[in-house]
């Protein structure tokens, strides 16, 4: 039996309630995007939701561009990036929540003596406006919250791999070593390519989308992301590490 030598911890929709509130922001925004190029359709937060859960809003603006055919110039892209993270911070700074049972959790590693970081797809301004409003910020210093909207050059999102890898790099473990929860199949698979553990968190699903849902995505995560153990509860999140570590 092994010893995670760090918990890696996704943020929107694992470890904080804030995917659906992001996607309210982004949702009028990307309807701009479609309008200003010609393009019929039309999303809401939950198609988005639907088509790009994991996602950061540069990966999703380059998906769109894939999936309707079109281009768009590198400064635009950007201008829209950066009007995006601004309304999402300031939703998630008026709206984000834990997902429930995180903080039990959290005072149990610390007690345990396991070092934390926060590994995401979206950009750190806006992982911090979530993480203080959810009242947990004091368990990750501002150092060990990574982002590959932010802290790469130049930026990425999963399901590439890169934002693990670098965290992995800066914290000084190997991969192998240490181990993560992801709540989407992007996020799984960005730790599958890194050769990360992982734990898939998809009790999110059942409060957002009922039990059908969360099923699904569980079984997802288990097949095509080969991850470790299913959490459906976080009161749950011992059981499936422990069950993770013996398999280190």
């Amino acid at each position: 039996m092994g010893k995670a030598k760090y918990i890696m911890l996704d943020c929107d929709n694992t470890l904080v309630q804030s995917e659906r509130f992001a996607f309210e922001a982004c949702a009028d925004l990307t309807n701009q995007v479609m309008e200003k190029h010609n393009i019929d359709t039309r999303y809401t937060a939950e198609s988005l939701l639907e088509d790009f859960v994991g996602f950061n809003f540069r990966g999703m603006l380059k998906g769109l561009q894939k999936k309707h055919n079109f281009e768009m110039p590198e400064d635009e892209l950007e201008s829209f990036v950066e009007q995006e993270l601004g309304a999402v911070t300031r939703k998630l700074s008026e709206k984000a929540v834990e997902c429930p049972g995180v903080t039990e959790q959290l005072n149990w590693l610390k007690g345990q003596g396991y070092p934390m970081s926060v590994v995401s797809t979206s950009a750190k301004s806006r992982v911090v406006a979530s993480i203080e409003k959810a009242n947990i910020a004091h368990f990750f210093p501002p150092e060990h919250v990574y982002s590959a909207a932010t802290s790469l050059d130049p930026p990425s999102s999963k399901p590439d791999p890169k934002i693990y890898l670098y965290a992995a790099e800066q914290l000084g473990v190997k991969p192998s070593e240490a181990i993560t929860v992801e709540d989407s199949k992007s996020g799984a698979t960005a730790a599958m390519r890194a050769g990360i553990p992982c734990i898939g968190y998809v009790g999110i699903y059942g409060i957002e989308e009922g039990k059908e849902k969360m099923d699904q995505m569980a079984k997802l995560l288990a097949e095509e992301t080969k991850c470790m153990s299913i959490m459906y509860d976080w009161k749950d999140f011992q059981e499936c590490l422990k069950k993770v570590e013996d398999q280190m």
